[in-house]
């Protein structure tokens, strides 16, 4: 701890801190700020009077962050300090520091909105510009003016973005800590590689076999480019002369890994021995890796877009900004002058970078933002005018009004209905909250809380069969269940309910080659997903409290809760093929995706409405999760889209 650059400005912090109620800290990467500020603000006393939160936006930073600052203090995590992560809470009376997403924050602030039991509020990682932490900001900035009490807020960014955040609140003070401790040389590539996977592999195996000892750190766009580099390597690597160089380890890390494969990344390697880290942009910012010397940075990040005007995701591979470039060079100036190999040319860098990172209010559904911030019950908050750091463009905020009131959230006015209320709770988005109260209604709550749940995993759960021709998807491999031909929704409840009836056995998930800690989460989910509706619940949340004794069941009552949560995500069948055209707002041509076990009828043809959970671009617009539904239930939703006016729901 003592040698991080953020120590010996402590006093300067404190000061600056007691005088002002916001104060911005620029902390570049490395500096310390989110393991030593809390600490800091602790030993000054500020944890006497409330609790001290750091709020990050990534799930794995608030955790390996907390775990950290409870081994610095000497403490068991969960007690004194604790973290707060959306379904996970490890925190207790006696916590005095608590990291948190800053999702889990802005649920808080809904049955809080003063945040009472926070004395300072850190939001931490501002550079990353994520949906929640701009929400934030505005949220901060009103509480800043408004709360009575003496709240302090800390906003920290690793880059110069923390001026327009100080201009945001009124010119408040910005310090500046600097945080790489030694020079880093950079190469650039002469081309842009064809592959930058087996350049990536090149360029490992050359500072391998040629530089001194220091740990490599490989920047990839994601989980399967990281797979695929981490085997090729694991081979080279292998197939190496005996004795012609240093013993290697390879490590991924990214967000889907299980935590005890992510804490392997902090423990150093045996002597004589050199660590390749394979890493998503995780590494660029939110964790720390000791010991890195040298950074290949492909130039490319995966990202999540969403087209407000088509209502569709896709999630495309798009060059870093400048910003994030510096971010991963900086990484390898860590431990001792360290080397940055660029797999692109300077010119690149230069002209076709942005240079910072578009900000993920610009690029995501507002649905879930928007319900928020109508739940806030503020008089004066017109959601177009809302004071964002960055405003989203007003297409997208009419598009998330639309979607709010089509699913009952919000009135023909724009005020926020009680339906509304009750989902803004749920720690879910709109369209599967909205299903649950209308489930709770049918009497078919506990196959939606299922349903939500295996929605939620984050991660594909079931074997990949997307390419599996029409044969194969009428018989999946070793008997699944096939959902009854009505679609995914009822496959992923039926797969649920079969792992129940073995008793939650992990032998059962890997026999029919499901993945094991995807599904212990979608069982820890459905619990907490219980815990929350038990108030409001009208029968059992148990796994079998809809099953029906017949054997054979057609699911009506949840297909219908499914139409009216996902009235914003319906499409209906073009006459003489297999092709849907999206209703709604602007209709577009979609197919099924290939991996759906939605059946068709004798004459080869879909059911005339299916209900989706996403729209994806990727080769072709493809629905994906779809579930059939019924024509009387689509009827009074398309009743609604007549009568829309989005200038009155603002």
């Amino acid at each position: 701890m003592a040698n991080l650059p953020i120590v010996q400005f402590e006093k300067k912090i404190i000061e600056t801190v007691e005088q002002n109620p916001v104060v911005v800290i620029i902390g570049e990467t490395g500096s310390g700020k989110s393991t030593q500020l809390s600490q800091m603000l602790h030993r000054k006393g500020y944890t006497d009077s409330g609790i001290v939160a750091v709020t990050q936006p990534r799930r794995v930073a608030a955790v390996s962050v907390s775990r950290r600052v409870a081994q610095e203090l000497g403490v068991r995590l969960g007690e004194e300090v604790g973290y707060a992560i959306r379904f996970e809470d490890r925190t207790s009376e006696r916590t005095q520091i608590k990291y948190l997403t800053d999702g889990v924050l802005l649920r808080e602030s809904l049955s809080n909105p003063e945040l009472n039991q926070y004395s300072v509020i850190i939001l931490d990682e501002a550079h990353e510009r994520s949906l929640n932490t701009d929400i934030l900001l505005g949220l901060m900035k009103r509480l800043v003016g408004s709360r009575a009490s003496n709240l302090k807020v800390l906003i920290t960014s690793a880059t110069l973005d923390g001026e327009k955040v100080s201009k945001f609140f009124s010119d408040c003070p910005l310090l500046t800590v600097p945080g790489k401790l030694f020079p880093v040389e950079i190469f650039y590539s002469k081309e842009r590689p064809t592959s930058y996977v087996e350049s990536s592999l090149k360029t490992a195996l050359d500072i391998h076999v040629r530089e001194p000892e220091g740990d490599v750190l490989i920047f990839m766009t994601g989980q399967d480019d990281i797979e695929k580099l981490v085997l090729k390597l694991e081979d080279k690597v292998r197939s190496l002369e005996e004795g012609s160089c240093m013993d290697a380890i390879i490590l991924p890390l990214h967000g889907s890994l299980p935590p005890e494969m992510q804490v392997r990344v902090f423990s150093p390697p045996p002597p004589n021995c050199r660590r390749f880290i394979v890493a998503t942009n995780i590494a660029e910012t939110s964790l720390t890796v000791d010991g890195v010397v040298y950074v290949i940075d492909s130039g490319y990040v995966k990202q999540r877009q969403y087209n407000p005007a088509t209502g569709m995701y896709s999630l495309d591979v798009v060059q870093v900004s400048k910003v994030q470039a510096n971010q991963r060079a900086g990484r390898a100036g860590r431990t001792r002058p360290g080397k940055c190999y660029r797999l692109y040319p300077s010119r690149v860098y230069n002209d076709e970078f942005l240079d910072v990172t578009v900000p993920e209010i610009q690029r995501s559904s507002l649905a879930g933002t928007v319900l928020y911030l109508k739940s806030l019950d503020l008089p004066d908050i017109d959601i177009l005018k809302f004071d964002f750091l960055d405003p989203p463009s007003t297409e997208s905020l009419e598009d998330a009004l639309k979607q709010l009131y089509l699913i009952d959230a919000i009135d023909e006015n724009g005020s926020i209905t009680s339906v509304g209320r009750t989902m803004a709770e749920l720690p879910l988005e709109p369209s599967l909250s909205r299903t649950l109260i209308e489930a709770n209604e049918y009497g078919c709550l506990s196959q939606a809380l299922t349903v939500a749940a295996m929605l939620s995993a984050e991660t594909n759960l079931l074997p990949n069969r997307s390419k599996s021709n029409e044969k194969k998807r009428k018989h999946p491999p070793l008997d699944l269940p096939d959902g009854s031909g009505f679609g995914d929704h009822i496959q992923l409840l039926q797969i649920f309910e079969c792992w129940d009836e073995n008793d939650y056995d992990i032998g059962w998930c890997k026999y029919y080659d499901l993945q094991v800690r995807g599904m212990l989460f979608v069982k820890e989910v459905r619990k907490q997903l219980s815990q929350i509706m038990q108030k409001i619940a009208k029968g059992s949340s148990d796994v079998q409290a809809n099953q029906s004794r017949k054997g054979h069941q057609n699911y009506r009552n949840l297909r219908k809760a499914l139409c009216i949560g996902y009235a914003s995500q319906l499409a209906e069948r073009m006459r003489h093929h297999n092709g849907y055209r999206t209703l709604g707002f602007k209709s577009q041509l979609v197919q099924v995706h290939p991996s759906s076990v939605l059946q068709p009828d004798d004459d080869g043809l879909y059911g005339s409405y299916v209900v989706y959970h996403e729209l994806i671009s990727t080769s072709r617009p493809y629905m994906r999760n779809v579930c059939a539904v019924e024509r009387q239930w689509v009827m009074p939703i398309l009743d609604k889209l007549e009568k829309l006016n989005v200038s009155k729901l603002r």
